[in-house]
């Protein structure tokens, strides 16, 4: 209420010094010489009304300055011919000169307010419908990341049954699956997390992260899918890979998702009659590289992977799976560059049908890791 009151208080200021400023135009353009167009000082005051009041009071201040310019013109008029002066056609030309610049000047005055103000209005309009979309991508990321742990622990779910059915029961089997699900479940917690976080445009928690074990990590992923087709995932780590600077949920991320890609591109090669000739379905690989980084590579023999369509895996929303988002690999090409690496994808280059990925990551050596931090 108070601060209602204070706006009131200083808007009925501003009505009085603009009252007082109209008089004071009236007097001198009454008392003034015809051949001078006074009455035009109004725009001033209806340029001060346009920035400080509403339009209903720009249409009374407009109307009042009109009203006193014709008066003035009157009063003037009739004074001269009584005193015995000539009135000269100057006097009501300016006067209608003054009119027309009042009156337009309120005018375009006026229609600059409402286009400001449906501005305005459509800038609301397209935050508000912003924020939608980012929620809706954020949603859509977050059910599409969450998939995966989710299916991991669907999977020691099983495995734990099948354990537990054993004659006699393998309890430390069942135990040990039951703990990667609880794993799982905390990563799926921690996916979210990042993704929000990512959202919010925070930088990736980077570290020194042995490659190795991410990928040991993550290969239980699909071993059970292409076992059932009597297919294997390989593993082929150099001797001695060292570790790699990135941040090592991120990287579980990105790495899942090219083995569930894999293994989905594998399985309709198989739901085709395609059945791969060589066992070995999905092969990762990795290799350190002269620039101080290491690359990874993770290829399959599924449906195959065109260079045209190759251009576009990583563009947001776009997919070549019916039932497909969209969202996976973008996201994958945002977490890698986050991480000062890179992504790609081509066609198999051995004649045979699949795709090849390609992730190149920083080594976590003492110097790069100091520069990381600043």
């Amino acid at each position: 209420m108070r601060a209602v009151s204070v706006s009131h208080m200083r808007q009925g200021a501003l009505l009085a010094c603009i009252g007082l400023a109209m008089l004071l135009i009236a007097w001198w353009d009454t008392y003034m010489e015809q051949a001078v167009a006074a009455a035009v000082l109004y725009i001033m005051v209806i340029l001060v009304a346009l920035r400080w009041l509403p339009a209903r009071s720009v249409v009374t201040v407009t109307l009042v300055a009109v009203v006193l310019t014709v008066l003035s013109y009157a009063w003037s008029a009739g004074v001269a011919s009584e005193a015995g002066w000539q009135v000269t056609e100057a006097g009501w030309i300016n006067a209608c000169i003054s009119v027309l610049a009042i009156v337009i000047t309120a005018y375009l005055g006026l229609r600059m307010q409402q286009a400001r103000a449906a501005e305005h209005a459509a800038r609301e309009r397209l935050g508000r419908l912003t924020r939608m979309g980012n929620l809706g991508a954020l949603g859509a990321a977050i059910a599409h990341e969450v998939n995966q742990p989710l299916s991991a622990i669907v999977t020691s779910g099983n495995a734990c049954q099948r354990w537990l059915n054993r004659q006699p029961p393998q309890l430390e089997r069942a135990h040990q699956a039951l703990q990667r699900m609880l794993d799982q479940a905390e990563r799926a917690s921690n996916v979210i997390n990042r993704v929000r976080g990512m959202a919010r445009g925070e930088a990736p928690n980077l570290e020194a992260v042995d490659l190795d074990a991410v990928v040991q990590e993550m290969l239980p992923l699909i071993q059970a899918r292409l076992a059932e087709r009597h297919l294997q995932v390989r593993w082929t780590p150099p001797v001695a890979l060292p570790h790699v600077w990135a941040d090592k949920l991120q990287l579980q991320q990105v790495l899942g998702n090219l083995l569930l890609n894999a293994a989905d591109a594998v399985e309709e090669a198989v739901h085709h009659w395609t059945v791969p000739s060589d066992p070995i379905a999905v092969q990762v690989s990795a290799a350190v590289l002269p620039a101080q980084q290491v690359q990874l590579t993770v290829q399959d023999c599924g449906v195959g992977l065109p260079a045209a369509i190759a251009e576009h895996v990583f563009d947001a929303f776009w997919s070549t799976k019916p039932q497909g988002m969209g969202l996976g690999l973008s996201l994958c090409r945002s977490m890698v560059e986050s991480m000062g690496g890179r992504i790609w994808a081509q066609p198999r280059n051995d004649g045979t049908t699949g795709a090849m990925f390609f992730i190149t990551l920083p080594l976590a050596d003492t110097e790069h890791a100091i520069a990381q931090s600043f």
